[in-house]
C-alpha cells in the first residue's frame, strides 16, 4: 500500500487533497502535515513514502525553499507541488527545482487523480494550460538553491525565521533553545550561503520567492 504525504496549512484544502488521494489510490495510507517543521519530521518517520503533495505557501516556507530542502533531504521522494498560482513560469520553476508535477488549487478531483497516477508511474505532469517552454533558473536562484540544500533541518528553520524578520531572541524562544545556539546557527548559515550579515541572508532567501518580494527589515545582530 502506498504511503502518501500531504503538506498544506489550509484544513479545507488539506481535506480536499486527502479525498482526492483516496479517490486516486484507494488503498493508500495518507499522512498529514500543516507546516514545514512537521513535514520534516513526517518525512523522517515515513522514509519510504511514495509521494509528497506540497503546498508552496506554508509556515516555515518561503517560495520554493521547502521544495528545495525536501528534495535535498529526500531525493528519492517524488513531489507534486500544489499552489494557488496558475502562471506557467511558476509551474516551470517548481519543476526546475525538482518537483515532478504541479497542481493548481483550482484543479478538479479528476485532474488531481491524473497527476497522482502520472507521477506515481514515474513521469512528469503539468496541467495542459500550464505547458510551455522550459523555465531555466537564473544563476543566482540556482546558486541559492544549491546552498540552501546544504543546510541542516534546524538551520533551515532558522533561515526561514530570519527571512520573516525575527530576532535571535524570538527565534530562540520559538525553538526552545538559547540565543547562543541561534548565534551558532547564524554563523553556519552565513558560511553556507556565502554571505556576511542577516540582511544578506534574507536577501538570499528572497531569490527563492514565488513572487517578487521586498526583503524584510532585518536588524543586524552580533553572531559571535
Amino acid at each position: 500500500m502506498p504511503d502518501i504525504l500531504i503538506a498544506d496549512d489550509h484544513p479545507l484544502f488539506r481535506d480536499a487533497l486527502q479525498r482526492a488521494v483516496a479517490s486516486a489510490v484507494p488503498h493508500a495510507t495518507v499522512h498529514l502535515a500543516d507546516d514545514v517543521p512537521s513535514l520534516m519530521a513526517l518525512a523522517e518517520e515515513q522514509a519510504e513514502a511514495d509521494l509528497l503533495l506540497l503546498d508552496l505557501h506554508m509556515p516555515g516556507a518561503r517560495g520554493y525553499s521547502a521544495l528545495v530542502h525536501m528534495r535535498s533531504r529526500h531525493p528519492g521522494l517524488p513531489v507534486i507541488v500544489v499552489s494557488a498560482h496558475e502562471e506557467v513560469q511558476v509551474a516551470q520553476r517548481a519543476l526546475a527545482h525538482g518537483a515532478l508535477g504541479y497542481i493548481p488549487k483550482s484543479a478538479s478531483v479528476q485532474t488531481i487523480t491524473e497527476a497522482i497516477h502520472t507521477v506515481l508511474d514515474g513521469d512528469l505532469w503539468l496541467p495542459r494550460n500550464l505547458h510551455g517552454g522550459s523555465q531555466a533558473l537564473q544563476d543566482d536562484e540556482a546558486e541559492v538553491a544549491s546552498r540552501v540544500a546544504e543546510l541542516t533541518p534546524q538551520q533551515f528553520r532558522v533561515l526561514s525565521m530570519i527571512a520573516e524578520g525575527l530576532l535571535n531572541k524570538q527565534i530562540a524562544y520559538e525553538l526552545s533553545v538559547s540565543e547562543a545556539t541561534i548565534k551558532a546557527h547564524m554563523t553556519a548559515i552565513m558560511r553556507k550561503l556565502g554571505v556576511n550579515n542577516r540582511t544578506q541572508v534574507a536577501l538570499a532567501a528572497s531569490h527563492l520567492a514565488v513572487d517578487t518580494e521586498s526583503v524584510p527589515d532585518v536588524p543586524d545582530e552580533e553572531v559571535d
